[in-house]
């Protein structure tokens, strides 16, 4: 009828908090938050001591150092709500305020007797993709739509304050930043976030964070565990192989359940869920978390095909894609918009194919011998922003707006486009 029996066996299981009667205040930070009106807000478990609003403590930072700081203001929880409060005691949870820079694992504690808890490490940023404003030929069309870099920076400097595992970083464009979190998904909530708060983004490949170590170039390995029925053994083994990955252990529990362990480069991961989901029929399931680094991999081909590139605008005609399934997968219904760089398609083969895609069909006021054949036009394949991004090549982007997600050429130009592969060729 209700969960009061949860309630009463979490209270008969669960320990209290321990702690030692008149120690210093030690409170450790384990989490942020940010508020429109606070600023950054620091949730706190407090291990020993008292802590009070208006009060001053120690803060006790990553390098070892301690500031005086001043808590202007102290949160605790009730049901879903942040309340203030005067006061917290050993076993609170809560969160304060005052205190901008503050990181999670930091210590707050006495002034004079400070007594910093052990730090938590946060993993670096294995992930970057570029982040800018719109610049396709469509920019601005969504009414009330946020398309100046000025509203786009503002948004990513707010996503800061309460997210610790992403950074920053300026790029040779002011209106383009490179965005580096924990993984392709993180990034990905974000760019939606943004979509759905009526941002017009354009969003670059994911790329891997790489480092120099002792003169070599080192890429992040992340430890890929999975559990699937066994007769999608060899279908995960084969495509782990193509993306660089080593077994390193393998378990059958006699239970028709197979768990492999892998390690994997992150850029082995990029694209990967997808395609593990498909390969599984949607039954495995896959965790990975940060090893290190290892020295580069070489090259990881994820992608074998073309795109079916447009090269005009105007409106898509069934007419044209009728003619265009025969050379491959379309992703557009007819009548969508289009504009010349944009890809409507995945070609069969490996090279990108520009293609006419507003072609109409020609009528004349002569008599047709035999009517018309019933043409049946195959549904398009319906991406979605995370496929859009596993998509993208190294010479493509995403266009993300509120109401439509697309996939485009860097250079729009497809003249400039074929000087460059010509370019290219002669090097």
């Amino acid at each position: 009828e209700d969960l009061e029996a949860l309630f009463a066996t979490i209270l008969d299981t669960v320990p209290a908090p321990t702690y030692h009667p008149g120690a210093p205040l030690q409170a450790h930070v384990t989490n942020l938050d940010a508020s429109n009106f606070l600023g950054r807000l620091a949730l706190l478990r407090v291990h020993n001591g008292e802590i009070r609003k208006g009060q001053q403590v120690a803060w006790c930072r990553h390098d070892g150092s301690i500031e005086k700081v001043k808590v202007t203001e102290l949160l605790m929880t009730e049901a879903l709500e942040r309340k203030p409060a005067e006061s917290a005691g050993p076993g609170d949870i809560i969160a304060v305020a005052g205190i901008p820079e503050i990181m999670i694992g930091e210590t707050l504690a006495d002034p004079n007797d400070p007594r910093p808890l052990p730090v938590i490490a946060i993993d670096e940023p294995a992930i970057s993709m570029t982040i800018g404003t719109n610049t396709s030929p469509m920019a601005g069309r969504v009414k009330g739509a946020k398309v100046t870099a000025r509203l786009v920076k503002d948004r990513l400097d707010r996503e800061l304050v309460g997210n610790v595992s992403m950074r920053v970083l300026p790029t040779e464009r002011p209106d383009a930043w490179e965005v580096q979190g924990r993984g392709e998904l993180a990034l990905a909530i974000l760019v939606e976030q943004m979509r759905r708060e009526g941002y017009e983004l354009t969003v670059g490949k994911p790329q891997v964070v790489i480092k120099t170590i002792d003169g070599a170039v080192h890429e992040p390995v992340e430890r890929l565990t999975i559990d699937t029925p066994e007769e999608y053994l060899g279908a995960i083994t084969q495509l782990l192989a193509a993306r660089k990955g080593r077994m390193e252990q393998m378990t059958n529990h006699g239970t028709g359940w197979v768990r492999m362990e892998f390690l994997v480069p992150s850029r082995g991961l990029i694209g990967f869920r997808t395609q593990f989901l498909t390969d599984t029929r949607g039954t495995g399931i896959a965790h990975h978390v940060f090893e290190g680094y290892e020295p580069w991999a070489g090259e990881i081909t994820t992608r074998v095909s073309g795109s079916l590139v447009a090269d005009r605008a105007g409106a898509a005609t069934t007419y044209a894609m009728f003619n265009l399934q025969e050379r491959g997968v379309l992703f557009i219904p007819p009548t969508t918009e289009v504009y010349e760089g944009m890809i409507v398609g995945e070609n069969s083969r490996a090279e990108d194919m520009d293609v006419n895609i507003t072609k109409e069909k020609k009528l004349t006021n002569v008599r047709s011998s035999t009517a018309d054949v019933l043409e049946r036009l195959a549904p398009p394949r319906t991406l979605s922003l995370e496929q859009s991004l596993e998509f993208c090549r190294e010479d493509e982007c995403c266009e993300v707006t509120p109401e439509a997600v697309r996939i485009r050429k860097v250079e729009l130009d497809q003249t400039v486009r074929a000087r460059s592969a010509a370019r290219a060729r002669r090097q």
